[in-house]
C-alpha cells in the first residue's frame, strides 16, 4: 500500500526546513480521541480550544494537545492534567511545567509573553515552574490528520515509553504528515522526520547533554523555513553540534531566494543562500490527497563573513 510517507521516502524528498515554527509551544495534556482540528474536536471543551487558538494568533506560540502513549480510553472525568511551556530561541531556551485541574486557566496565561520569552505568567497562573527531568520527546500520532501519524508514530511512541523514554508524549499535529513518524524534542525544539525508536533515543540523549543531532533533523521551530535550512546547513558545514549556540540573525530577500545570516555565539558569522522550489516529481503531501509538488529548501552556498565584514 502506498502512502504519501513511503512516496515522499522513495522520491529521497529532503527534510531540512520542513519544520512547524514555533518560537514557544504550549502543551496541554487531554486523554481520549483527537479530531483533525485536535483543540476544537476532541474532549476539551471546544470554546476554550477556539479561544486558545484565538489567543495564541500572532503571538508566536503553538498551542497542541499531548496525551500518554498507549490505549486511550475515553474518559471525560476532570482530572490533574499536566501542562508544559517551552521557548525555544537560543539565548533564552526553557522548559517549565504545571498541573491543573481546570484547563480554563489557561486563558489567564500572557501568550503574547510567552512568545517573546516571558515566563512570568505561567508560574503566577498556573504555578508553574521548571521542568527538573530529561527532555520531551513529541511524536505526533493523530491519524484524524493523516493516517500516517497513526499507522507510524503511535508504534514509535509506545516503543520510546516502554523502553524508558519516560518523557514521551503523542501530540496533535506538527505538520509534514509525509515525513512521518514525526518527533518534536524539547526543550531546543528541534523536530525529526522519519524518526526511529534507536535514532529518537539518540536524540534525546543528544539534548541533555546540550547537543544537537542534525541527522534527520527538520529544523529548529524557534525560525522560519529558510532560517531553519540555513542553521541546519552551518552546522554540518562546521562540524557544530552544541545547542543553543546558533542563531537566525537576519533573512534577506523574498521567496523564492533568501540570502540568511547566522550568527554563532563566538562571534562567527555565515551567509547562507536558500532556494525553495517545487519537489519533483509530483507527490501527495498527505495521505488521500491529490499529487503536488510540495516547497523544498535547497542551500545553494555557505560562506563564512570574515571579521572585517561582520564588523560592519
Amino acid at each position: 500500500m502506498s502512502t504519501c510517507t513511503s512516496a515522499s521516502r522513495l522520491l529521497g524528498e529532503p527534510l531540512a526546513g520542513t519544520a512547524a515554527t514555533a518560537r514557544t509551544w504550549l502543551l496541554l495534556e487531554q486523554s481520549g480521541p483527537w479530531g483533525v482540528n485536535a483543540l476544537t474536536s476532541s474532549h476539551l471543551d471546544p470554546v476554550l480550544g477556539r479561544a486558545l487558538e484565538a489567543a495564541a494568533k500572532g503571538t508566536g506560540v503553538r498551542v497542541a494537545l499531548i496525551r500518554r502513549p498507549g490505549r486511550h480510553a475515553d474518559r471525560r472525568e476532570v482530572r490533574e492534567r499536566r501542562v508544559y511551556v517551552a521557548h525555544t530561541v537560543p539565548g533564552n531556551v526553557w522548559l517549565h511545567t504545571a498541573t491543573t485541574s481546570d484547563p480554563r486557566e489557561l486563558l489567564g496565561l500572557d501568550l503574547a509573553a510567552l512568545g517573546r520569552g516571558d515566563h512570568r505568567s505561567f508560574g503566577t497562573v498556573l504555578r508553574g515552574r521548571p521542568h527538573t527531568g530529561g527532555p520531551l520527546a513529541l511524536v505526533c500520532t493523530n491519524g484524524k490528520r493523516d493516517r500516517c501519524c497513526a499507522l507510524l508514530g503511535r508504534p514509535l511512541a509506545a516503543e520510546l515509553a516502554a523502553s524508558g523514554a519516560e518523557d514521551t508524549w503523542e501530540v496533535t499535529h506538527l505538520g509534514g504528515h509525509r515525513f512521518s513518524p514525526t518527533v518534536l524534542v524539547l526543550p531546543f525544539g528541534y523536530v525529526y522526520g522519519r524518526a526511529e525508536a534507536h535514532h529518537v533515543k539518540e536524540v534525546l540523549q543528544g539534548a541533555r547533554d546540550g547537543r544537537v543531532v542534525t541527522e534527520g533533523c527538520r529544523g529548529g521551530s524557534a525560525w522560519e523555513r529558510p532560517g531553519q535550512a540555513a542553521e541546519l546547513a552551518v552546522r554540518t558545514e562546521t562540524g557544530e553540534d552544541a545547542a543553543g549556540v546558533l542563531t537566525v540573525l537576519r533573512t534577506d530577500g523574498t521567496a523564492p531566494h533568501w540570502d540568511v545570516t547566522v550568527a554563532h555565539a563566538d562571534g562567527r558569522r555565515w551567509t547562507v543562500a536558500v532556494s525553495q522550489g517545487p519537489a519533483r516529481p509530483p507527490r501527495p503531501e498527505s495521505c488521500g490527497s491529490p499529487l503536488g509538488s510540495p516547497a523544498r529548501m535547497d542551500v545553494l552556498a555557505v560562506r563564512e563573513l570574515s571579521p572585517a565584514a561582520v564588523g560592519h
